[in-house]
């Protein structure tokens, strides 16, 4: 079934070209390509009997048809039936062949949703074929599916049909497994997907409770927890260097510190450090609220490998944070006698050149940057641990190059978006997961209040206000230049009057396109406490650590995600003084906008957070489906389906263990040559 592309049956280059767009790339997948909607063309409805909105099937005989220019260029065809009853079908859009085809007195059978219109019931665009009189309705239900640009559903719908016939709906299940859930047959549920019944119950189908649906759905999550546990098992069997507990430079670090690690940071440096020993390489995310400590943990982890004599590296998605991260590892490390390289795509040839061979000859042990380190000149001679900090912002590819710097080197990979238990277990069983659930003390809560556009002069006077007070502000607006169709704000625009309003205060612009330095000096600037009010897109998201600001004004706060708005949010709260961060939104507010402003005010706990926001967006978009690399779930549902998860995961120990053929067929079939991405 996952034979090349070009055993697709009936399929030209061409349509190749459109099934890949798709995702189609085999027989399996033009088989598991199901409908999206079915329409019910096993009836005929008369013309008489129509009803205005109710999608039917006429069969009708040609009575005029005429090419009208007025109000615009149109082809009108008029028909009638046995009933009496008349018809208008109206083209907007017809080639020249269309009307020789609708000739008077051709029979044709159509397709549509009638509606009023001036010269009585007519179809817009209905789909319609000339038939002869007596012609045999089809037995089963006319499938609708997913299609690009130049396939049409007719086309599709011909290369599924043909390559149900041909390809291998074999059971990968053993019989006692499928018995014992009580699924239905593989091929038969398939079968009835494609081509339903009019006897088969609509609710289901629609509402993916058909046990036909069960079949499938519990299928595609067992694919993947087998792929998950497979690339888990794959890494245990590799070697890595390993790089036990030698607590020279980490105990130094520990001592010298000025805070002591909270029990959560403590718990997580223990596992981490526990699989740094082992002679697999370790694979661990490491999950922590916005501000719980997470770059102190990495800190260890690196020392741990320098002091078993191997390089370290930690890759950050933005100048900012890798910058941020640079800083503080600095800070911590240098007193220790040790040297960080520096690599961001800011830097100029020459010192890029002089820190790419520093890395590269050994001399420098760790390394921190952005997407430049993993540039063709870059190489690590002896690299043990690979860090990636906000790892869903890097691509698949991203993460496998940097991996790629060493042999089977560590991995640990940082998230301040916290990833719910259900999503975990699913999108994350081939991973150690390690979560930091505890704020280090100090850090205060932060009051968030909501603030139409219209009291805009309101928020600017508690600007001025809490500035007075010697404390700091960030105001955020999302879009750098304007655009027409969002009708955004923009940080260039607000700098220059929240300037002209507050003559009395120093305030500060920092977007991603300033050059690298005057975004250093800004930020210093604010860090240093010069500059009093900080405007910025949201390169300030995360690794912006002042805890003299305590007020954050969002703007256009219902264009943000969750995840954003939460990352934000946590750059206040980090000092002494009550934080409050104001989210500033603009009328008319959408169904979802507003669900994730109540969110937002509601919560404070990023968990909590990213379980509604998972259950606003579902997995695919929270995970962001092109960078994470998993099979990410087309038809099961993590919520609703969370009893076949559990029966899946189960079973997905039992396949391995007494099936493992049945286990490869059955993961063949559902992902292919798409293995080779599984979490990097």
């Amino acid at each position: 079934m996952n034979a090349p592309e070009s055993a697709l049956p009936g399929a030209t280059p061409a349509t190749t070209d459109k099934l890949a767009k798709l995702g189609i790339r085999t027989q399996a997948d033009l088989v598991l390509h199901l409908p999206l909607r079915y329409e019910d063309e096993t009836r005929l409805t008369t013309i008489a009997d129509l009803r205005p909105g109710v999608p039917a099937q006429v069969e009708a005989e040609i009575a005029d048809a005429s090419v009208q220019y007025r109000p615009r260029r149109q082809l009108v065809v008029r028909v009638q039936d046995d009933s009496g009853g008349e018809l208008v079908l109206r083209f907007l859009n017809f080639y020249g062949s269309q009307v020789k085809q609708l000739a008077v007195g051709r029979r044709l059978r159509l397709f549509g949703e009638p509606r009023g219109g001036f010269l009585g019931d007519e179809m817009v665009h209905p789909r319609c074929r000339v038939v002869e009189a007596g012609e045999a309705l089809p037995e089963a239900m006319t499938p609708i599916y997913p299609t690009t640009a130049g396939l049409s559903q007719l086309a599709l719908r011909r290369l599924i049909d043909l390559t149900l016939k041909q390809a291998d709906l074999a059971e990968t299940l053993p019989d006692a497994l499928r018995k014992q859930l009580r699924l239905a047959d593989f091929a038969d549920s398939v079968q009835l997907l494609h081509h339903p019944t009019p006897q088969t119950a609509a609710a289901e189908l629609t509402g993916r409770t058909h046990p036909a649906w069960q079949r499938i759905k519990f299928d595609e999550l067992l694919a993947q927890q087998l792929s998950l546990r497979r690339a888990h098992e794959a890494r245990r069997a590799k070697n890595a260097p390993p790089l036990p507990a030698r607590s020279s430079l980490t105990k130094k670090l520990l001592a010298a510190l000025p805070f002591t690690l909270t029990a959560a940071q403590q718990r997580v440096w223990r596992e981490i450090s526990h699989d740094l020993g082992q002679s697999h390489p370790m694979q661990r995310l490491l999950q922590g609220d916005v501000g719980s400590g997470k770059t102190v943990v990495a800190a260890l982890a690196m020392l741990q490998a320098v002091e078993n004599g191997h390089q370290a590296v930690l890759m950050a998605p933005t100048e900012i944070l890798a910058e941020q991260h640079f800083r503080k590892l600095t800070q911590w490390l240098a007193p220790l006698g040790l040297d960080i390289a520096w690599l961001s795509g800011s830097l100029k040839k020459k010192d890029k050149v002089a820190m790419a061979e520093a890395i590269s000859s050994g001399r420098t042990r760790l390394a921190v940057g952005t997407h430049a380190l993993i540039e063709e000149a870059v190489a690590f001679p002896k690299l043990g641990l690979a860090i990636i900090d906000e790892q869903h912002r890097f691509g698949v590819r991203q993460r496998l190059t940097l991996r790629g710097k060493g042999v089977n080197p560590h991995q640990l990979m940082m998230s301040a978006t916290p990833i719910p238990r259900t999503l975990a277990m699913s999108y994350y069983a081939d991973l150690d997961v390690s979560v930091i659930d505890e704020l280090p003390p100090g850090r205060q809560p932060v009051l968030t209040k909501l603030a139409s556009e219209a009291r805009r002069d309101e928020v600017i006077a508690r600007i001025r206000d809490a500035c007075a007070q010697g404390r700091q502000a960030y105001w955020v607006c999302p879009l750098i230049e304007e655009s027409e169709k969002l009708q955004l704000q923009t940080a260039v625009d607000t700098f220059e009057r929240l300037r002209a309003e507050l003559p009395g205060l120093k305030v500060g612009l920092v977007h991603g396109r300033l050059k690298g330095e005057e975004k250093a000096r800004v930020m210093g600037d604010f860090a240093a406490g010069k500059v009093q009010l900080l405007v910025a897109t949201t390169v300030i998201e995360v690794g912006v650590d002042v805890p003299n600001a305590s007020l954050m004004v969002i703007e256009h706060a219902e264009r943000f995600g969750l995840s954003q708005l939460h990352q934000l949010r946590g750059r206040i709260g980090r000092g002494a003084d009550d934080s409050v961060c104001i989210l500033l939104y603009a009328h008319p507010l959408g169904e979802t906008a507003r669900a994730r402003l109540k969110i937002i005010f509601e919560n404070t706990d990023g968990f909590e957070i990213a379980r509604q926001d998972l259950h606003l967006r579902g997995p695919g978009e929270f995970l962001g489906s092109r960078q994470s690399g998993v099979p990410l779930l087309r038809f099961a549902d993590l919520e609703a389906d969370a009893d076949l998860f559990e029966a899946a995961r189960e079973s997905a120990e039992l396949l391995l263990k007494d099936y493992p053929d049945a286990a490869d067929r059955h993961v063949e079939r559902w992902l292919g040559g798409r293995r080779d991405l599984l979490k990097v």
